[in-house]
């Protein structure tokens, strides 16, 4: 996308602006806003989305309705919302696949992640967790991650993982696994977390390095078998479970893959309706009710201003260009 297409687009918007009613952005919202997420339903991503329409419905006095566009490992909605008219009635809730993995993975995208977007803010982080389903747990003999490893040896091809879509973190978590440990098993991408984590519980699936909040209900019921989390330390709301680089052994010392999600606007949405999403999100994620919910769900809440939610997108980008090159991960 050429350089001056976002300049073109902030001067359509702050002249449509312009022409509100006492010609100010008080005067937005005057109708529902979409937030869109470039996932299947029942995933973080959704989970996270739904948490916070109804509050920025209350904030703002209209409906905020969660709009699931699955697709390409999020590239699908969010090329949408970067097309989109940047009035503040399109949003985004984007993670580290579509800002930070795709941009890394991908040779081509149809969108520049940083040029095409006005960041808001950084919502939430979360870890993965690696998942079995009991019946595979029981027939390869996986009560540990070591013995998921000395299993996948002795099995090449034989055992799949799941994801919630090519280059998400998801998928990435199970390549970067993969790489360290000189493993092969059979990737199957979905259209989200909730789908792939459908044919897991199912018994079609293996394994899968999920968001820990769509998958924590069925690690606590039973239904799935965890034996790690991604991230560089334990979870609070699973403190019994490892980290991967606790559990793996030297081939494994460092791994770290988590996720985060974060709103954002098409380049050109007026700094006004950004700066009034961002004290209203910012207000949002510090309810002691939210903060509660998202700790027993394993989510972290994060927040901040737009800048630092700006830079952190080019930090990531370049940990995940790092992670790529690195493992040698190709995108399918």
């Amino acid at each position: 996308m050429q350089s001056h297409f976002p300049r073109r687009r902030a001067l359509t918007s702050l002249i449509a602006l312009a022409a509100m009613p006492g010609a100010r952005a008080q005067s937005w919202p005057a109708k529902p806003v979409r937030i869109v997420v470039p996932f299947a339903a029942a995933g973080t991503t959704d989970i996270i989305a739904r948490a916070l329409a109804p509050e920025l419905q209350r904030a703002f006095g209209h409906p905020f309705v969660v709009d699931n566009k699955p697709g390409a490992g999020g590239n699908t909605g969010a090329a949408e919302v970067a097309k989109s008219a940047p009035d503040g009635y399109t949003l985004l809730m984007g993670t580290v696949g579509t800002h930070a993995i795709n941009p890394a993975l991908y040779p081509k995208m149809p969108y520049d992640h940083v040029k095409d977007f006005a960041p808001i803010t950084l919502c939430a982080g979360v870890p993965n967790v690696l998942v079995v389903n009991p019946a595979s747990a029981e027939r390869y003999k996986i009560a540990s991650v070591p013995d998921l490893v000395r299993a996948a040896k002795a099995n090449p091809g034989k055992l799949n993982v799941a994801s919630s879509g090519n280059g998400t973190s998801i998928h990435l978590s199970a390549e970067l696994f993969k790489s360290m440990t000189g493993t092969y098993m059979l990737h199957l991408p979905y259209r989200g977390s909730g789908p792939a984590l459908i044919d897991l519980l199912g018994g079609s699936v293996d394994l899968m390095f999920d968001n820990l909040p769509s998958s924590l209900p069925h690690i606590k019921a039973g239904k799935l078998k965890a034996l790690a989390v991604t991230s560089a330390v334990r979870s609070s709301v699973l403190p019994e479970l490892p980290t991967i680089a606790e559990a793996g052994g030297p081939a494994l010392k460092g791994f770290e893959a988590s996720s985060w999600f974060g709103l954002l606007a098409p380049a050109g949405t007026p700094r006004e309706i950004v700066g009034r999403y961002n004290a209203a999100i910012n207000e949002i994620v510090r309810q002691p009710r939210l903060v509660d919910l998202a700790a027993k769900q394993g989510i972290v809440i994060r927040g901040g201003t737009p800048q630092a939610f700006g830079d952190f997108l080019v930090r990531d980008l370049a940990t995940w260009q790092k992670v790529v090159k690195e493992a040698g991960i190709k995108a399918e």
